[in-house]
């Protein structure tokens, strides 16, 4: 039974997660409530993730929505941040985690009602600072704990003036990265327990596609609307974590 549940929890998960991200924030709960151990959780995660966003990149990819001589680079910026993060998650209490990514999705939400900029399409992704920087630190982010890691991504691209369904598949790649280099570690670190996870990840493939095919007919203007209901979903979530 736990099997079913699995995929079909990966199925949910992932489209949401492609749309608006927030993923995490029904994924990783149910998994807790099923019996894993957090790092088995957040592991099954990391493996399913590599898998489902690469299928979606490549989706997009080949429907030349985006381009790899534009988005190259995120690989290594975020496979590093995933790494890095991995690596340190035993060594940052979960509750300092919790801290930080409250604050974080609070300064997005509050900024995404700023200005006037969100998924144009005026602007072309370039390898600056404040990109590298936003990808570098939400990819470690990713690896160290990761639900709110692709609603993190949207808002900055939306911040970058970054057309939406470009955006989505951004963050498809840069997710791939950072859960590859995070899924890397905690395998290494014999945290997977690879039956529930293989579930996961079939239905998480199977979400990537249905969330990257949504994402193609989704008017931009519903999508700030969108990511600012998961913002407050994952705050509460994690607040009610915090407090239960």
């Amino acid at each position: 039974m736990d099997f079913v549940i699995m995929f079909f929890l990966g199925v949910i998960a992932t489209t949401l997660g492609t749309l608006a991200g927030g993923g995490g924030l029904i994924s990783l709960p149910v998994m807790l409530l099923l019996g894993l151990p957090v790092h088995s959780a957040i592991g099954a995660n990391k493996v399913s993730n590599t898998v489902s966003s690469f299928s979606g990149f490549y989706y997009l990819i080949r429907k030349k929505k985006i381009s790899l001589k534009e988005s190259y680079w995120i690989v290594p910026v975020s496979l590093v941040g995933g790494v890095a993060g991995g690596f340190i998650a035993s060594l940052i209490p979960a509750e300092q985690m919790y801290v930080l990514v409250s604050f974080l999705l609070l300064a997005a939400f509050f900024t995404s009602f700023i200005g006037k900029k969100g998924f144009t399409g005026e602007s072309r992704l370039k390898m600056e600072p404040k990109s590298a920087g936003g990808l570098f630190g939400i990819g470690m982010y990713d690896g160290l704990f990761g639900p709110g890691q692709g609603t993190l991504m949207l808002f900055l691209f939306s911040h970058l003036d970054i057309a939406y369904i470009r955006a989505v598949g951004f963050v498809r790649l840069a997710t791939f990265s950072s859960c590859l280099g995070a899924a890397v570690t905690y395998t290494l670190a014999g945290h997977i327990i690879w039956p529930l996870t293989l579930a996961l990840m079939a239905g998480s493939v199977t979400g990537a596609q249905a969330g990257v095919r949504i994402a193609e007919k989704l008017n931009p203007n519903f999508v700030k609307p969108l990511l600012r209901a998961v913002t407050v979903l994952l705050i509460a979530q994690i607040l009610f974590s915090r407090v239960f």
